[in-house]
């Protein structure tokens, strides 16, 4: 859609075809029996065939997700007039989130009143919140695209039990799920001075029928509200089918892993493919060679994945050093062996840590940026996820 109005988006379900909205968008339908297929009949999934396959799409998807939204909004013509005509939310606040982080990272155990160490746990719970917030904020979105492109209205009822059901099942459960598995951040720091561990351990199992109730009652409604519209829509339906799908392995699944390993991968590859799309819409530029070599990437969506995987890979190392913890896996050392380990314990490991959680922050501030669809200046620079799909799909 190039106008200013949702309304005029060509009438079409899938975003990019049949095909293609099933790889990406719709992915958790795929993802959800594949993880269990590979986890069956294992006491630690971390043993064995799955963890082959988180790795290798942990490698190709976890920062090409988080660089996305960063790159549609520095590195396309499609953003240019937003950078100008929004400098305080493309340009301030990303500064002040990068200053943010090392103003508390960077200075040593001494020079403020918490450690080092504190402060990494304060800034982990805290993005830990966000990111429980950033997972229910792009399924409301997903729902939302679909409820457009099936030529659905924008009424605010519509709209408001989308955001109730994504927040909700896909927020406040999952993060309900994680209280009973014990997989809260830093949860004795903070979680267990509310709630008694004793006491939700004791209540486990009812609690998890509970949930289960409800996810299965909400997707049941929201499915019932889809088969009644006007403007049904198949991939909407099969969207809520595959959230709801993946709330239920939180909520049942024996070892935690398997829950991270469907739930992280579906965010990123939804979050690329929207990436790649909203790229291929931008307009070429007009004498800049650079730009014009960048052009040539985004109007080829798979090259344009290409180049972010390999962006993901070289970043990985880097990365890891915030985002993983010692008990947990390190992916980067099966590529790049001990300059993933000499990193991790480096004189750098300070700042690594303050550019981590700057990308991870700015990749919640951005993604909000660059896919705020209340905007028509940002529904004009992501046209494509409005437009009629090609021939292709």
């Amino acid at each position: 859609m190039t106008g200013a109005s949702v309304g005029a988006v060509e009438r079409n379900p899938w975003v990019r075809g049949p095909f293609w909205d099933t790889t990406w968008m719709l992915c958790a339908v795929w993802l959800v029996p594949l993880v269990l297929y590979l986890s069956r009949g294992l006491d630690d999934p971390r043993q064995g065939p799955l963890d082959t396959l988180y790795f290798g799409l942990t490698a190709v998807f976890w920062i090409s997700h988080r660089v996305g939204s960063t790159w549609l909004a520095y590195l396309t013509t499609a953003y240019r007039p937003l950078l100008r005509a929004q400098p305080v939310r493309f340009l301030v606040v990303p500064v002040a989130i990068a200053a943010a982080c090392c103003a508390v990272l960077l200075p040593a155990d001494e020079a403020l009143p918490w450690s080092r160490a504190e402060r990494v746990i304060a800034l982990a719970i805290l993005d830990y919140g966000l990111v429980t917030y950033h997972f229910g904020a792009q399924h409301f979105g997903a729902l939302s695209l679909y409820r457009v492109r099936a030529g659905g209205t924008t009424r605010s009822w519509q709209r408001s039990l989308d955001l109730v059901y994504a927040m909700t099942i896909c927020g406040a459960l999952v993060f309900g799920a994680e209280i009973l598995a014990g997989t809260v951040a830093f949860h004795g720091a903070w979680l267990d001075r509310w709630i008694d561990p004793d006491r939700v351990a004791d209540s486990a199992g009812s609690l998890r029928t509970m949930a289960l109730a409800a996810v299965a009652v909400a997707t049941l409604a929201m499915l019932a509200v889809e088969a009644r519209s006007s403007a049904r829509s198949l991939p909407r339906a099969l969207y809520l089918v595959g959230a709801a799908a993946m709330v239920a392995v939180a909520l049942l699944a024996q070892s935690p892993f398997v829950f991270v390993a469907v739930w992280t991968v579906q965010h990123w590859i939804v979050a690329t493919g929207l990436s790649t799309v909203v790229a291929s819409g931008e307009p070429p530029p007009e004498r800049s060679r650079w730009r014009a070599a960048l052009h040539a990437v985004h109007c080829r969506p798979w090259v344009f994945v290409c180049v972010l995987a390999t962006v993901s890979m070289l970043l990985l190392p880097i990365m890891e050093v915030e985002a993983v913890d010692d008990d947990a896996s390190f992916y980067a050392e099966r590529i790049f062996g001990s300059l993933a380990t000499n990193l991790r314990t480096s004189a750098w490991v300070p700042a690594l840590l303050a550019l981590g959680f700057t990308t991870g922050f700015l990749h919640y501030w951005l993604d909000r940026a660059v896919f705020r669809m209340s905007d028509p200046r940002v529904r004009a620079a992501a046209h494509r996820l409005f437009a009629k799909p090609s021939a292709r799909g």
